[in-house]
């Protein structure tokens, strides 16, 4: 069975440039290399940064010779502080030296006599000075030098690690990623210590310029994977990237699906994790959200926490997450199915206790679920979206209020409303929020097909459910391994989390690859009771 399947893409008709894609276009062509005159190159770069009040630049002269020198920068993402102490005071150093500065080696002497930065590369176009200053760095240009040092000198504000807030747990690391891309690859290299990891750049949007790093382990992960999320990446032709959901629609297999196909996260554990068996990470510039590929399935049931109880607990918890799984999903459409066409299923006292209980309501089962549906899906959407305080004052007290008057007002049943409220409390049982969105807009699908159908609607539902998630794919990897195809070995990381002793290999299907480095620890690491020989 061919495992790895590349995606391919419709040859789309080229399209014709507007007005603003043309300029954009002409502007990309038209990268004039600096001039050796300093007030042509101040000339050229005030009249790109006009009316940009953040666009700042210093002019010094220094050596005997008085050689005028230009500091350029955009103030609010360098590092103030940096600037000052580091670069004028040694430029001012320079002057104050009455060193004879040369034409021919200005610049490498200023490079590696005196200037205090580590990070200092040369430029040579217009283009790369404008791209230097807008991501935080400095540029010095001297007169009668058609080249610039770049400084590297990035320093804008940005929020501290804290604790994650989608993926908390009781056990574990406290720390998370921010929207700092290399504080957020800092937080991986101090969890994978080995130079076989790997980060490559990318830059993606024309007008964002936003920086995109792929993570992986050379000899663990497999490499038609990391060529494949290469390729797509470098596909990617927008203006804008303001988070990691623009990249993940634009390179998942399947777009036209309910089931999320990549795996997000902000936790620098879980992210270590995958990429120690396996998976490649995607950081995207200014989002704490790192994408995770290839994904299956089963990876979006599993927590960060389940690795850090005892296998015993892990797996206890896991199934009574399957079993959440399958009440927010199916619980209203059972309900409905069974007490409007299988009333014979039910045991006769529940039976006439579910009867009592609707005596008196106006309206069909169906409908009073999908308004109670309705209902709660508002509650907790506006819970999300006001502010924290509050929010949590509307969502809980607003279940309550609204719950009793509708069963006071007989609009509702009180069976339906502890149905819906089961439902409800079960999703939020489900660690991945995007999964559990894919389950709640399924939960629709399933009240109409029982609705309609009954019983057999709902496994009418579940059989087309079922071969959807079986053709699907992440990245060449069956979306619903290792269960189909099914892996042994793999499953003892699926409803079971078997010890951490028992877990010797990685994953086939994902760390597959051309030297067969699926091995995770030594062999027989099983603890035991010292030998009373030994004592």
């Amino acid at each position: 069975m061919r495992l790895f399947r590349s995606r391919k893409r419709k040859k789309a008709p080229k399209p014709e440039l507007s007005q603003p894609l043309a300029a954009e276009t002409d502007a990309k062509q038209e990268n004039p290399p600096l001039n050796n005159s300093l007030a042509e190159n101040l000339n050229t770069l005030q009249t790109m940064f006009a009316n940009c009040t953040d666009f700042t630049y210093r002019e010094l002269k220094i050596g005997l010779e008085l050689v005028p020198v230009l500091l350029l920068y955009v103030n609010g993402i360098t590092d103030e502080q940096t600037v000052n102490q580091n670069i004028l005071k040694s430029l001012v150093n320079i002057r104050c030296s009455n060193l004879e500065i040369s034409r021919s080696n200005n610049l490498e002497m200023i490079k590696n006599e005196f200037l205090e930065i580590g990070n200092i590369t040369e430029i040579s176009t217009i283009g790369e000075v404008t791209d230097a200053i807008l991501t935080g760095s400095v540029v010095l240009l001297l007169e009668g030098t058609a080249r610039a040092l770049q400084i590297g000198t990035k320093g804008f504000v940005g929020r501290p690690i804290s604790e994650s807030v989608t993926e908390g747990v009781v056990r574990g690391p406290r720390e998370g990623f921010t929207e700092s891309l290399r504080t957020n690859t800092a937080l991986l290299r101090r969890k994978i210590k080995t130079p076989n990891l790997k980060l490559e750049k990318f830059v993606l949007g024309r007008v964002t310029k936003t920086e995109v790093n792929i993570a992986y382990i050379e000899g663990i992960s497999n490499t038609k994977v990391v060529d494949e999320v290469k390729k797509r990446i470098s596909l990617i032709d927008v203006d804008s990237v303001l988070e990691s959901a623009y990249i993940e629609e634009m390179i998942e297999d399947e777009a036209f699906t309910l089931f999320p196909q990549i795996d997000h996260s902000e936790r620098p554990d879980k992210v270590a994790a995958g990429i120690l068996q396996g998976q490649v990470a995607i950081f995207t510039d200014g989002t704490p959200f790192v994408l995770i590929v290839p994904t299956m399935m089963i990876q979006f049931l599993q927590s960060s926490e389940d690795y850090y109880d005892r296998s015993i607990y892990a797996t206890s918890v896991r199934l009574v997450r399957f079993f959440f799984l399958n009440l927010a999903l199916l619980l209203p459409a059972l309900y409905i199915a069974i007490t409007t066409f299988h009333r014979e299923l039910l045991p006769t006292p529940l039976l006439i206790s579910i009867t009592a209980a609707r005596e008196g309501a106006p309206f069909p089962t169906v409908i009073e679920v999908l308004m109670m549906e309705v209902t709660f899906e508002a509650l907790r959407e506006a819970g999300i979206r006001l502010p924290k305080p509050v929010g949590q004052a509307v969502s809980i007290v607003g279940g309550l209020v609204i719950g009793d008057a509708a069963v006071q007002a007989s609009m509702v049943s009180p069976i339906t409303v502890i149905i819906v409220a089961l439902t409800g409390i079960s999703s939020f049982g489900i660690p991945s929020y995007s999964f559990a969105l894919a389950i709640r807009v399924l939960r629709f699908g399933m009240i109409l097909l029982a609705s309609t159908l009954g019983l057999y609607g709902i496994l009418l539902g579940l059989l087309v459910m079922q071969a959807h998630l079986v053709s699907l794919r992440s990245f060449g990897v069956p979306f619903f391994a290792p269960l189909a195809p099914f892996n042994l070995r793999d499953a003892k990381d699926l409803v079971m989390r078997f010890p951490w002793w028992a877990m010797g290999e990685r994953p086939r299907l994902i760390a597959k690859n051309n030297n067969n480095n699926t091995q995770r620890q030594k062999f027989f690491l099983k603890p035991a009771p010292p030998d009373e020989n030994e004592q």
